[in-house]
Order: C-alpha cells, then structure tokens, then sequence
C-alpha cells in the first residue's frame, strides 16, 4: 500500500483528494495538513511514501515544507517524495520546488486519473511534470546564460554512456525510450540511471534534470 499525506488550506480540496485516493486499492491516505508547519510534524509522525503539498500555506509554505521533509533523514526509514499541487504553474514555483527536492509538479485542474497515476509514479521513486510545467522549466534555464553554470566536477564521474543516459533523462524520455534510442535493454537502462542518481548525489530523475540543464550539460532545444 501507497501512504499518503494530503496537506492544503482549503478542507474542500484535502477532502476530495482523500476520497479520490482513498476509493484506489493501492493507496491509503493516513492524514492531512492545513499548513506546511502542520505538514512537517505529520509527515514525521505518520512516515507517508508520499505527501501532496500545496503551494501557497499560511504558517509555512509548500516551499519550505517541501525542503524540510526532503531534509530529513529518519533513522531507519526513508524520506518522503514530495507532489507538489498548484493552480499556478509559474515558473519561479516550478522551479523553486525542484530545487527543493520535490519529485513531481502537478496542477489541481488536471483530470482525477492523472493525479491517482502521479502518486503511484512518485511513489515509484520516478520523475512527474505536466507537460506545461517541463516547458516552462526549460525556457527557465534557456533564459540563464551559460557562463553561470559551471559543470561539478561529479559530472567528471560519469561514464561516457552514464552522461548520454542523464542527456536523454533531460530531455524527458522514459526508460523504455531511452532504451529504444541507445538500443540496448530497459533493464540496462534501469542499471545506468541508478548509477547516475547514486554517483551525483541525487533522489530521483526530477533532481537530475534540473542538474542537467543547472550545468548546462543539456541546453534548451537539444
């Protein structure tokens, strides 16, 4: 089973959400939050896999919630993946909450099914955007110049292979069609991105692709 946390102001939305969730076989929704601060604590008590998390808050914003679950590191257990869920889908949101760690961007008007399927693939330790949203971000890292994204050098750990694979997770391709691209099994790409997210330090595919554009190893358009 799926746990999940739905935090937002608006009891009307953490209730429909609940009751959309809770009607799915696989998932089970073990509380809700108000605020980001109230989402911090319950997050820590309740150990969801995943946690919805709106935006705008009073008290503590999904921003800062998003960054103080990413942060933690319960003894024992793993921590939580973040869904972030807005009706803005502006850019700085976008991208802040990227930055903060969250697994997946998702807006409150899109259809009930993509949101149950958004929770499973997140819970899967996968990557989500609405397609919108990954517009918007690349535009975001188009506009920066290239001059301000020195390369880490972790980027220098990386096979050659390993770096075409972080290239084509860039550009927002699944594992089977980056299989598909590199004719090689879905399984071996399975194996290379695990390489890449361990040796780079990161949680999940969302995180790599901001680090992808971040460096400029992939460039807006490629």
């Amino acid at each position: 089973m799926i746990r999940v946390l739905i935090a937002d102001d608006q009891a009307m939305v953490r209730q429909g959400f609940g009751a959309l969730l809770a009607a799915q076989p696989d998932l089970v929704v073990v509380g809700d939050a108000a605020n980001g601060a109230d989402a911090v604590t319950a997050a820590r008590r309740l150990d969801p896999d995943v946690v919805l998390m709106d935006v705008r808050m009073p008290v503590l914003d999904g921003l800062e919630a998003t960054r103080r679950l990413v942060g933690d590191r319960p003894e024992g257990g793993e921590r939580p993946r973040v869904l972030i869920l807005t009706t803005f889908d502006l850019d700085d949101y976008v991208y802040e909450a990227l930055r903060a760690g969250a697994s997946g961007f998702l807006l409150k008007d899109a259809p009930a099914a993509d949101l149950v399927h958004a929770v499973r693939v997140v819970a899967g330790g996968e990557a989500l955007l609405a397609p919108s949203v990954t517009r918007r971000l690349i535009a975001e890292f188009a506009a920066r110049p290239s001059r301000n994204r020195p390369r880490p050098t972790a980027l220098s750990a990386l096979t050659p292979r390993e770096t075409e694979v972080l290239r084509l997770i860039a550009r927002g391709l699944s594992n089977g069609e980056i299989a598909e691209n590199l004719v090689v099994a879905e399984q071996t790409v399975k194996t290379h991105v695990g390489r890449i997210l361990a040796k780079l330090g990161l949680r999940d595919r969302a995180q790599a692709v901001v680090l992808a554009y971040e460096t400029g190893l992939v460039a807006a358009g490629e």
